[in-house]
């Protein structure tokens, strides 16, 4: 046996046992396993049978395509324009204390894919003000391979954050970069939760494990423990297990992954090939929507970052989202509108003065 190997074993039992004492042995043995047990595949497997993000051939045909029909251009330059987008949230059982209470929310930074634009990102988030920062996954660009680079352009990013800094996995990221994430100051939840303090109050923030590809999620675990009379924020990777997060009790779900669309479809297109239920769930995806059956709130970006080579949706690409939470009982005009449950902020201003 080599000099080299010896090293490579070295390293890939020393990660193994920082992660058995961070995660436990049966998460990380199972996260680790999955992942060097094969390629990520682009059918079967994870929550979905089809994975597009997994069909790398594709992306050569759709950077052709664009380049071909002129809009190439305009998609990179959009990656490059960073903006950010407000949303204000309302939770009724949130304490008096935490009202205004800021979260900045990026997901899907893809941090190896474009260094301008996260050179862009992290000069635009470093003027920004807030309570908390939390990433949603997707931290790597392709979905197997090295890690080093995602882990380098991360580590730029975060010199520009204020902490605390919370995160989860994605299915692009491999378990084995959570002891530098962490290293960088960004305290991952891997179906774990904490409590945050505010004037002897508190609210709880869980976190879950990949729930689309490698399916080891566990909300159960997320809210051992968490008293169910206090605000609950979920994040996650992906919106759905929306379903499972609001009958556990979560108030909030702030997630990624979706991408919000790239490119503009006709919604008279997708009523006649798509069957309705898929348009109503892509719909409820990029949007604040209520579950039906319990008030979750969920909230994926609009258009989270970089997820490939160029964005074409216009206006421009929001990469970064300021969450600001309010209490109901402040805001008594508040109505929800129509069967989707979204919230009416028209007045939200002279409502807080």
């Amino acid at each position: 046996m080599t000099g080299a190997t010896h090293t490579n074993k070295d390293m890939k039992e020393d990660i193994l046992q920082k992660l058995e004492k961070r995660l436990g042995a049966v998460h990380a043995r199972q996260r680790l396993g999955i992942e060097l047990e094969r390629d990520q595949h682009i059918f079967g497997g994870g929550f979905n049978f089809f994975h597009p993000e997994n069909w790398y051939s594709i992306h050569s045909l759709i950077r052709y395509t664009l380049q071909l029909t002129g809009f190439y251009g305009r998609g990179w330059r959009n990656t490059l324009d960073i903006q950010v987008r407000h949303n204000d949230i309302l939770l009724e059982k949130l304490p008096i204390a935490f009202d205004g209470f800021t979260i900045l929310h990026m997901s899907d930074l893809h941090a190896d894919m474009n260094p301008p634009a996260m050179a862009a990102l992290a000069e635009t988030v470093a003027e920004l003000e807030y309570d908390l920062c939390v990433l949603t996954g997707d931290y790597r660009a392709q979905t197997f391979g090295p890690i080093e680079q995602s882990l380098k352009k991360m580590a730029g990013l975060c010199t520009q954050l204020v902490p605390p800094i919370y995160g989860v996995l994605g299915n692009h990221d491999s378990i084995r970069m959570v002891p530098a994430l962490e290293s960088m100051g960004i305290r991952m939840l891997l179906n774990e939760h904490i409590a945050l303090h505010k004037r002897h109050e508190a609210i709880y923030l869980s976190g879950v494990d990949d729930a689309h590809y490698y399916r080891v999620d566990n909300i159960e675990k997320a809210v051992e423990s968490i008293p169910s009379d206090h605000t609950t924020i979920l994040l996650s990777h992906t919106p759905e297990i929306f379903r499972q997060a609001a009958f556990a009790g979560f108030d909030l779900m702030l997630c990624g992954h979706t991408h919000g669309g790239r490119f503009v479809c006709p919604e008279a297109f997708l009523s006649h090939w798509i069957p309705s239920a898929l348009v109503t769930w892509a719909k409820a995806h990029g949007t604040i929507i209520t579950c039906r059956v319990t008030p979750l709130l969920v909230l994926a970006p609009v258009w989270s970052l970089f997820g490939s080579t160029v964005h074409q949706r216009s206006p421009c690409t929001v990469c970064a989202v300021l969450e600001t939470i309010g209490s109901i009982g402040l805001f008594p005009n508040a109505k929800i509108i129509g069967d989707t449950g979204q919230y009416n902020f028209q007045n939200n201003e002279d409502q807080r003065q």
